[in-house]
């Protein structure tokens, strides 16, 4: 009876495994941008592309120039950055989407308004 318990716990832990991998293996890196990457009029970048849960937007740009915002709706469209806010800056980030509109904006003066913004909607 033991020993079937024990058979039965390894399946568990086995699918268990499985099931993780799978998920992650599901998810898809986009540069943002493109070739182009995190710039000025990248806000229709996102038109027509399919993003799920988990995908990854990955934002490569100069460091000296630009950085990336995580904000919501208000902030996206007023293009003012929250206090707050959670800030990416190294040039190179990747950030995972959560389900549903996530809004990005580039935080150095003028640039969301340039057109420097995006609103990603996973499923």
């Amino acid at each position: 009876m033991a020993q079937g318990r024990g058979s039965v716990m390894k399946c568990m832990a086995v699918t268990l495994c499985l099931m993780v991998c799978l998920k992650t293996s599901f998810a898809t890196t986009f540069t943002v941008g493109d070739a182009s990457g995190w710039s000025f009029g990248v806000s229709t970048w996102p038109n027509g592309k399919h993003f799920k849960a988990d995908d990854v937007l990955e934002f490569k740009y100069n460091k000296a120039f630009h950085n990336v915002i995580i904000v919501d709706k208000g902030a996206y469209d007023s293009c003012i950055v929250p206090a707050g806010a959670p800030k990416f800056q190294t040039g190179d980030d990747r950030v995972t989407l959560k389900k549903g509109v996530n809004y990005f904006i580039c935080g150095f003066p003028g640039h969301c308004a340039g057109g420097m913004k995006i609103a990603a909607t996973a499923a």
